[in-house]
């Protein structure tokens, strides 16, 4: 068993076990943005169902054999992204022998994401953007207060000027929300109320200038800072992992010396 494991082991960290898992992935994303064409899928339905058979085969031969190459299985759960590997594979397994169409298709499109565990950057990139949705409450609050600012200023002043877009304070936020996207707002917005308000553009572009630069580029230095900080986090597992494994073969050293050292002593 346990040189079993250790073969497994072998050919799960090989980098060509995860290219060919990678290369699956995108086939299987593939095959699920082609089966949307119902002309496509009707006439070649046999081949799309051999192929889906495939995947199942393949993503659970896959999740097994990683199961399989550690040394305890919890060691296995003890990743969030392992975690969710699993939960994907067994739910797309146990759903497949039912009458769950849709459950089946849900979990199958969210196979396609299983491409974040395998790609070590998008992991980081993700992690990076988990850690962010703390901070962001922060940034959140300033730019609501400054919605509530703009949005009273903007009734204030164009209330009788343009009232389908300031006519009240819940209207007036839903034309900044549209203003801070950058959509038509010149030509839908702001040129109509220019007319009326020369002065207007004081209003608007100190409005995109605080709302869309200076908060986007918060959102975007705290999401860098976490990429930073998760790169850093990794370079010391990374720097422990390869301790356990010198570690690790130098038990297994030890071990054949001393078993060397057993049989001598057992012809003598």
């Amino acid at each position: 068993m346990k040189q079993l494991k250790n073969n497994v082991r072998k050919i799960v960290e090989h980098k060509y076990f995860t290219n060919i898992v990678i290369t699956v992935i995108l086939l299987n994303a593939i095959m699920i943005g082609l089966e949307t064409y119902p002309v496509l899928y009707s006439e070649n339905e046999s081949i799309f169902q051999l192929f889906e058979v495939f995947f199942l085969w393949f993503f659970t031969i896959e999740i097994a054999m990683r199961m399989l190459s550690e040394k305890k299985l919890f060691h296995f759960f003890k990743s969030s992204w392992n975690v969710f590997d699993f939960i994907i594979v067994a739910g797309v397994l146990l759903f497949s022998g039912t009458y769950f169409l849709s459950a089946i298709r849900i979990l199958r499109v969210f196979r396609v994401l299983r491409a974040i565990t395998v790609i070590p950057s998008l992991q980081r990139l993700v992690t990076a953007f988990l850690k962010t949705i703390p901070s962001l409450g922060t940034i959140m609050i300033l730019l609501g207060l400054l919605f509530y600012i703009f949005a009273v200023l903007g009734v204030l002043f164009y209330r009788e000027i343009s009232p389908e877009y300031f006519g009240s304070l819940h209207l007036a936020f839903i034309t900044l929300f549209q203003v801070i996207t950058l959509e038509s707002w010149a030509s839908g917005i702001f040129r109509p109320i220019f007319e009326a308000s020369p002065l207007s553009w004081i209003y608007f572009i100190s409005f995109i200038l605080i709302g869309t630069f200076i908060v986007l580029n918060l959102v975007v230095g705290e999401l860098l800072n976490n990429i930073q900080e998760t790169r850093e986090e990794e370079r010391k597992e990374d720097k422990v992992e390869l301790t356990r494994k010198e570690l690790d073969k130098l038990s297994n050293e030890i071990a054949e010396l001393k078993q060397l050292l057993l049989q001598k002593d057992v012809k003598k």
